[in-house]
């Protein structure tokens, strides 16, 4: 395909909801502190919807609910993940906003909370947003310990 025809990929990553944003070395998972999966960050959430970090294909959402796997244009994979342990509410105070094949653009509603019924199961909500397919490479984050929005930029290409 001719150069002219390409579509450009927004490479930024955003953040998926309001509050509180920290390294994912600072998450109490270390299947996530230790980067396992790979790099990323998190939000302490203050609100409700968890939406889209990129612009890309939804390609993993598991009945659980608890997380979505998202494919950007350029192949990048991101996973994002609600809260540690929530897995165990087997869909239970989430709320499905999209569906697994759905092309969704930086701050599309995925998944609803239902913080009232979270909050009573003490569970870490915590979400956290993980590259997964990006062995090797370092990223710059910004507005870490600072409050961030759904589409603040966080990760820049």
């Amino acid at each position: 395909m001719p150069v002219f025809f390409k579509k450009k990929v927004n490479k930024s990553i955003c953040a998926p909801i309001k509050g509180r944003c920290i390294d994912i070395t600072n998450v109490s998972d270390n299947v996530f502190s230790t980067k396992m999966l790979g790099d990323g960050f998190a939000v302490i959430p203050e609100e409700e919807t968890i939406c889209s970090p990129v612009d890309g294909l939804i390609i993993m959402l598991p009945p659980s609910k608890h997380a979505f796997g998202i494919k950007r244009d350029d192949g990048l994979e991101i996973l994002v993940h609600i809260g540690l342990d929530t897995v165990e509410l087997n869909g239970e105070g989430f709320k499905l906003l999209a569906h697994e094949g759905d092309r969704v653009k930086i701050g599309a509603p995925i998944i609803g909370l239902d913080m009232k019924f979270l909050k009573t199961k003490k569970l870490d909500l915590t979400t956290i947003v993980v590259i997964t397919n990006a062995e090797g490479k370092s990223f710059s984050k910004e507005k870490l310990d600072e409050t961030v929005y759904p589409s603040d930029v966080i990760i820049k290409p």
